[in-house]
């Protein structure tokens, strides 16, 4: 926003904060009075510009590391550039002696605007160090200074950015229970460890291997902090999308991260951010109204304990917000449940695989064995994957984000054709109710019209599913709540593809681009 003077020059509030469309990095802004040392006329803006261009000038030839370090191209070779942002460059690099190759992210000099901004690098690089070797945060190796940047060398991470994955969509709910478990996971451990991020978010979280959501890091701790109980923040910091209203209000703590996380957690969910306005003033204004949509048609697929999470993460008052630790309890609980009930889904599909003719099944017959490329009648999931690759014309995205789910789901690394046909062939099929019966009628065997708890004893030990799960399959299927699921239940959990009850997943698009945001007007 900027605080920009109708008829004159900026103020003195101005954090040199541009539109925040295409914003990589987090910014530091205030949303104060507008009109505020309003500058006009040439005489006063050229004083201002004079005035600037020296405190430019006396920026840069401050030493932010504190004392002289080698060139890094001594030490590096700076290759292609990973990624930018408002402040500098990330670029591949190599060091010169090992052939290890890096990520050295450039900070320039010239972009600094006061020494708030120098001390948030000397601080980016100390936090830094201390969280190196802490899973899931990305390690710094070294950093150099000359007269232009202070460069960061750390570990590379070339799977790219969360953010382009959440753009794909195709989060189901225990895909994205899983995400949530490692990035709360990392917030517990940065708040166990005094440290606050301030600007989490899926730009923020990198990918060790392109192909595994999982693999992620936190990086940019620019505008991270230290604290200790009780410290309360009135910086105004972060990125529009994510920021709590206790930011907005100049007063938080640590609990702002769980919103950021809950923020995500939503996206995830749902494919849109949970506050959105066509200004920053108004996003800003819908944040601290805190009321959000769990209600309409992309909601209807997502359980009732997963839209209460994001309740309890999105809080208005920080006190009464979940903790990190507290968020990772129900987390694990939906994982459970989701893997137990993933197994019975994935059971139900083999039944149903089973009916098949040998018409529908002769070409995916042909394509496994494609796949299985050392005939051990099972593929691998790296085999899968670069199987559908060649394949891909050949099967919907859906089918494609299902097959995966088969090797991801209940922690398995292979598929065998009986998974691999039931995958495929069938999640068509499920939409035929008709088709669903045999399934059904497999779980069924007294032909009461309905499975019960004791019904699934009989499969337990051939899923593999803990007898503590089987009861909260039923309740969890159970829409009429009498402890039973009748045939109208099974076939809404067979044809649910959102939830965390099987392979196949939402195909949620993003309606609101979340580097794209309006000006203020």
């Amino acid at each position: 926003m900027g605080n920009q003077c109708q008829n004159g020059t900026y103020g003195n509030k101005y954090s040199n904060y541009n539109q925040f469309q295409n914003e990589r990095l987090a910014s530091r802004y205030d949303d104060g009075d507008n009109n505020e040392d309003c500058y006009s006329g040439s005489s006063r803006s050229s004083i201002a510009d004079l005035m600037q261009q020296g405190l430019r000038r006396t920026l840069t030839s401050i030493s932010v590391l504190g004392q002289k370090t080698p060139n890094v191209t001594e030490h590096y070779t700076l290759g292609r550039k990973l990624g930018e942002g408002k402040y500098g460059t990330t670029y591949l690099c190599t060091e010169i002696s090992t052939g290890c190759q890096y990520a050295c992210k450039s900070i320039l000099k010239k972009k600094f605007v006061n020494m708030q901004d120098i001390e948030d690098v000397r601080r980016e690089i100390q936090i830094m160090h201390y969280l190196s070797g802490q899973k899931n945060i990305v390690t710094i190796k070294d950093a150099y200074e000359d007269g232009e940047a202070v460069h960061i060398i750390m570990e590379l991470c070339e799977g790219g950015e969360l953010y382009h994955q959440i753009t794909k969509g195709n989060y189901s709910e225990q895909k994205a229970a899983e995400l949530m478990r490692i990035i709360v996971g990392i917030i517990e451990n940065c708040h166990s460890l005094g440290v606050m991020h301030r600007d989490l978010k899926p730009e923020n979280f990198l990918l060790q291997d392109k192909d595994d959501d999982l693999s992620i890091k936190v990086i940019d701790f620019g505008l991270s902090v230290f604290f200790k109980p009780g410290d309360v923040f009135t910086e105004v910091v972060g990125s529009p999308y994510y920021i709590a209203p206790e930011v907005l209000h100049k007063h938080y703590g640590p609990e702002a991260d769980i919103w950021t996380a809950g923020v995500i957690l939503y996206v995830l969910l749902s494919g849109v951010p949970p506050f959105w306005a066509d200004t920053r003033r108004g996003l800003y204004d819908k944040v601290r109204d805190g009321h959000f949509d769990l209600e309409s048609e992309k909601w209807h697929g997502i359980s009732d304990s997963a839209k209460d999470l994001i309740r309890k993460m999105l809080c208005p008052c920080p006190s009464e917000r979940l903790k990190a630790h507290e968020v990772l309890n129900p987390t694990a609980s939906c994982l459970n449940k989701s893997s137990a009930t993933n197994k019975l889904k994935k059971l139900a599909l083999q039944v149903i695989a089973q009916q098949l003719s040998e018409k529908e099944t002769t070409s995916l017959r042909e394509m496994f064995k494609a796949m299985d490329t050392e005939s051990r009648s099972v593929i691998t999931l790296g085999e899968l994957k670069e199987g559908l690759r060649r394949c891909c014309s050949v099967f919907k995205r859906t089918g494609i984000n299902g097959l995966i789910e088969v090797a991801d789901s209940d922690t398995t690394t292979s598929v065998n054709w009986e998974e691999f046909i039931a995958a495929t062939e069938t999640v068509s099929k499920i939409e035929d109710k008709e088709l669903l019966m045999p399934a059904f009628t497999y779980f069924d065997k007294d032909g009461s019209g309905y499975i019960t708890v004791d019904k699934l004893q009989k499969h337990r030990v051939e899923q593999d599913m803990e007898d503590s799960f089987l009861e909260e399959i039923i309740l969890e299927v159970d829409l009429n709540n009498d402890g039973q699921t009748n045939y109208s239940e099974f076939v809404a959990m067979m044809q649910s593809n959102s939830s965390a009850l099987g392979w196949q997943t939402r195909e949620s698009s993003m309606n609101v681009p979340l580097r794209e945001a309006p000006e203020v007007y």
